[in-house]
C-alpha cells in the first residue's frame, strides 16, 4: 500500500478504536467508586445479611455488564441494518448518558446527595445504559477495523482496539487518582466519586464528533448492494487494481448475503463463544474492577492503592503494545497459550500469598505488610502482562477474523454477548467470594484467585485443541477453514 493510504487506514483505525478507549474507561472508572457506592447506597441498608449485602454490592458494581450483554446482542442486527458507523455513533450517545446519569443519579428525582439508598435504582439504570454502549463498541469497533484493514496488517491494526481499551483504563486510573488526591477519604465518598464517573463525558463527545467524518466499511456497502460506494472506499484505502480485486472477493463471499448460523458447522460458533468465556474466566475484570480493594486487603493505604492501580494500567498498555508487534509474526495460538500459562502461575501464587498473609504470625516474614503488598503487586503485574500479551488483544483479533462474512453479525454478537455474560458472572461473584467470612477464615481472600488460575490452565488446553491459526489469511480465506465440520473432513479423508 502507498504511504498515504496506510496513513488513512491508521487514521480510520484510531477513530474507531476510540470506542475501545471508552470501553476501557467505563470498565475501570467504577474501581474508584466501589467504596463510595457501598458507603452511600449499600451500608445504610442495615437489614441485609452478609451474603445479601455482598451480592447487592457486587451487582451494583457489575450491573453495567448486563447492559453490555444487551448491547452485544443489539450490535449485530443494528450494525447490519443501519451500518457500522451509525451504530458506533449510537454507542457514543449511550456512553454520554450513562456517564452523566451515574454521576448524578438523583437528577430530576431528588436532592443530589440527599436520597441515600433510594438513588441506587436510577444509578443502576444509568450504569446499564452506559453498559449497552460498551457492548456495542466492544463488537463494532474491532469489526469496523477488521473490515477496512489489509490482510497483512489486520492483526496489528485490530490490536489497536485493545491498546485503546487498556489506554482508556490507564487514563481513568490517572483521572481517579488525580481526583482522589483533591480531598480526604470522606470527600471521595461524598463528592469525588461523582467527578470520577462524570469524567467519561469528555471522551464520549470526542468519539461522536470524530465518527461524523469516517465512511462505513466496504463489506457493509456490499452486503446492502452498494458496490459503487464500496469500490470508492476501497480506492481510498489502496490502489485501483487491489481495490477491484478486494471488491470481487467480498462479492464472492456474499453471493448469499446471509446464511443460517450453523452453515459452517458448530465448531466455529463454539470456538468463538469459548474464547470469549475464557477471556473472562481467567479473572481479568475481577482484578481491574476491584484492584484498589485487593491492594487494601494486602495492607495498602487508600492513596497507595490508587497509585498501584496506575502501575497496573501502565503494564496493560506496555504489554498490549508487545502483542501488537508480535501478533502478525508469532501468530495467534502461541501468544494465547503463553499468556494463559503466565496468568495461571501468577494467580495461583497470588492465592497462596493471600492465604499466607492471613495465616502468618505477627513476626512472620509474610504478613499483611509492605512485603506482602509488594509481592502482591509483582504477582498482579505479571498476571496483567500475561493477559495483555495474549487474551486481551488476541481474542478480539480472533473474533473479528474467524466468523465467515455471511454469519459474522449474528455469530460475533453471540460470542461477544457470551463474553459479557461471563464478565458479569465473574465480577458479581468476586464480591460474594471475597466478602464471605467462612472462605476468608480458610483462605484470607485468596480463594477466587486460585479459581482464576485453574481457569487459565483450562484456557491454554482449549486453545491447543480447538483454535486454528489465522495469521496472514484474508478474511475470505479464513472462511475456508469452516466449510467442513471435523466429522465431515474425517469422513472425506476416510473415503479417499
Amino acid at each position: 500500500m502507498a504511504k498515504a493510504n496506510t496513513t488513512l487506514v491508521v487514521a480510520l483505525t484510531l477513530t474507531a478504536a476510540l470506542g475501545g478507549l471508552l470501553f476501557g474507561y467505563d470498565t475501570a472508572v467504577i474501581s474508584g467508586a466501589v467504596s463510595a457506592i457501598d458507603h452511600n447506597f449499600i451500608n445504610p441498608m442495615t437489614n441485609l445479611t452478609e451474603t445479601a449485602r455482598s451480592s447487592l454490592s457486587g451487582w451494583t458494581i457489575s450491573c453495567a455488564l448486563a447492559g453490555c450483554v444487551i448491547g452485544a446482542f443489539l450490535a449485530g442486527p443494528v450494525s447490519t441494518r443501519f451500518g457500522r458507523k451509525p451504530t458506533l455513533m449510537l454507542a457514543a450517545v449511550l456512553f454520554f448518558v450513562g456517564s452523566l446519569g451515574s454521576a448524578v443519579p438523583e437528577l430530576g428525582l431528588g436532592p443530589i446527595g440527599g436520597m441515600g439508598p433510594a438513588a441506587l435504582m436510577p444509578f443502576i439504570v444509568y450504569r446499564i445504559i452506559g453498559g449497552i454502549g460498551v457492548g456495542i463498541a466492544s463488537m463494532i469497533s474491532p469489526l469496523y477495523i477488521a473490515e477496512i484493514a489489509p490482510p497483512k496488517i489486520r492483526g496489528t491494526l485490530v490490536t489497536f482496539q485493545q491498546i485503546a481499551i487498556v489506554g482508556g483504563m490507564l487514563v481513568v486510573y490517572f483521572v481517579n487518582w488525580a481526583i482522589a488526591i483533591q480531598g480526604n477519604d470522606q470527600w471521595i465518598l461524598t463528592v469525588g466519586w461523582r467527578w470520577m464517573l462524570a469524567s467519561e463525558v469528555i471522551p464520549s463527545i470526542l468519539f461522536f464528533v470524530l465518527m461524523l467524518f469516517v465512511p462505513d466499511t466496504p463489506r457493509w456497502y456490499v452486503i446492502h448492494g452498494q458496490d459503487d460506494k464500496a469500490l470508492k472506499v476501497l480506492k481510498t484505502l489502496t490502489d485501483e487494481t487491489e481495490a477491484k480485486k478486494t471488491l470481487k472477493e467480498i462479492e464472492q463471499t456474499l453471493v448469499q448475503r446471509t446464511r443460517p448460523l450453523f452453515s459452517f458447522g458448530v465448531l466455529v460458533i463454539f470456538v468463538g463463544i469459548m474464547l470469549s468465556v475464557f477471556q473472562q474466566f481467567v479473572g481479568i475484570n475481577a482484578v481491574l474492577y476491584y484492584a484498589p480493594l485487593m491492594f487494601k486487603n494486602l495492607g495498602a493505604s487508600t492513596d497507595s492503592a490508587f497509585l498501584q492501580t496506575i502501575v497496573i494500567g501502565v503494564t496493560l498498555v506496555t504489554f498490549t503494545i508487545v502483542a501488537q508487534v508480535t501478533v502478525d509474526r508469532w501468530g495467534r495460538k502461541p501468544l494465547l497459550i503463553t499468556g494463559a500459562v503466565i496468568m495461571a502461575v501468577s494467580m495461583i501464587f497470588l492465592g497462596f500469598l493471600f492465604n499466607a498473609s492471613g495465616n502468618g504470625t505477627s513476626t512472620g516474614a509474610l504478613q499483611m505488610s509492605h512485603a506482602a503488598g509488594m509481592w502482591g503487586l509483582v504477582a498482579v503485574v505479571t498476571y496483567i502482562a500475561g493477559f495483555s500479551l495474549s487474551w486481551g488483544p488476541i481474542v478480539w483479533v480472533m473474533l473479528a477474523e474467524i466468523f465467515p462474512n455471511s454469519i459474522k453479525g449474528t455469530a460475533m454478537g453471540i460470542a461477544v454477548a457470551s463474553q459479557w455474560i461471563a464478565n458479569l458472572f465473574i465480577s458479581w461473584s468476586f464480591k460474594v467470594l471475597d466478602g464471605d467470612s467462612a472462605l476468608n477464615t480458610m483462605f484470607n481472600h485468596g480463594f477466587a484467585y486460585w479459581l482464576y488460575g485453574i481457569c487459565s490452565v483450562l484456557a491454554a488446553l482449549f486453545v491447543m485443541k480447538y483454535v486454528p491459526e489465522t495469521k496472514g489469511r484474508s478474511l475470505e480465506a479464513i472462511q475456508e477453514l469452516w466449510h467442513r465440520t471435523p466429522a465431515e473432513a474425517k469422513g472425506e479423508k476416510a473415503g479417499k
